[in-house]
């Protein structure tokens, strides 16, 4: 029996109701102190929701707080519903300072209303702090905000299409199809949208090779970068101990 894609990945009720309550523990009537942002692209086929799910628990882990994870599903959702906008934004980054952000950065940056929408309700999200954004254009929408981190997952097509073939329970000739097919239109979608290739590696603090990475050790590198890039020392208070001696410029 063949999987859909989106079972792969919880629900999204799951997911909307997780960060509602973040959200709330997180509320406070002054403003926050800053903190950190975590974007994630991949070429299609890698794993980069296993890779937020696990770097997400991480940081979680080591700064004692909660993180969010937003993918294309919730962010989506989030930038068209205008009741769940609301309430999700109600205590995020200042939106006059988002919209400064994108008329600097992006004046020009798409014709699309909808997508537009979505790039200012996720720059906001990622100044607000504590959050993995998976997709979307984050690491380009993103680029010049201060508390963020890019990384990226590229591997051969060989390994992607038997990566995706496996997770999906799909043959490798319908997987080789869809990897092609959706690799073309991730690409044209954010060139055309953003006017900028985001395979480029000037966007992003480090590109790992999924293939000879396992998710566990690239959520640890992202994780070392993380803590040794950001200059509050004391926003991590749990550091893991093998992490605790490293050098932090």
């Amino acid at each position: 029996m063949t999987t859909n894609f989106e079972s792969l990945i919880p629900s999204i009720e799951q997911r909307e109701s997780g960060w509602m309550r973040i959200r709330e523990r997180l509320a406070h009537p002054h403003q926050a102190p800053s903190r950190p942002s975590v974007t994630i692209s991949r070429q299609y086929g890698c794993e980069g929701y296993l890779l937020a799910q696990r770097l997400k628990a991480l940081l979680e882990e080591a700064s004692g707080q909660p993180w969010g994870l937003f993918d294309k599903a919730l962010v989506d959702k989030v930038a068209s519903d205008e009741s769940l906008s609301r309430q999700l934004l109600g205590h995020l980054g200042d939106e006059s300072h988002a919209q400064d952000v994108l008329r600097t950065h992006f004046g020009h940056l798409t014709h699309d209303d909808a997508y537009a929408k979505l790039v200012k309700h996720l720059v906001q999200i990622a100044m607000a702090g504590c959050a993995v954004i998976v997709g979307r254009g984050g690491a380009v929408a993103c680029q010049d905000l201060k508390n963020c981190f890019h990384f990226r997952l590229e591997g051969s097509f060989e390994f992607r299409t038997a990566t995706l073939a496996r997770r999906l329970e799909i043959p490798l000739a319908e997987a080789e199809k869809l990897v092609r097919t959706q690799s073309k239109l991730r690409e044209k979608f954010i060139s055309e949208c953003l006017h900028a290739d985001i395979t480029s590696s000037r966007f992003y603090d480090a590109v790992f090779n999924n293939e000879r990475q396992s998710v566990e050790a690239i959520a640890q590198a992202c994780l070392r970068i993380v803590i040794c890039g950001w200059p509050d020392k004391d926003f991590f208070r749990h550091v893991p101990l093998h992490l605790a001696a490293a050098d932090r410029r």
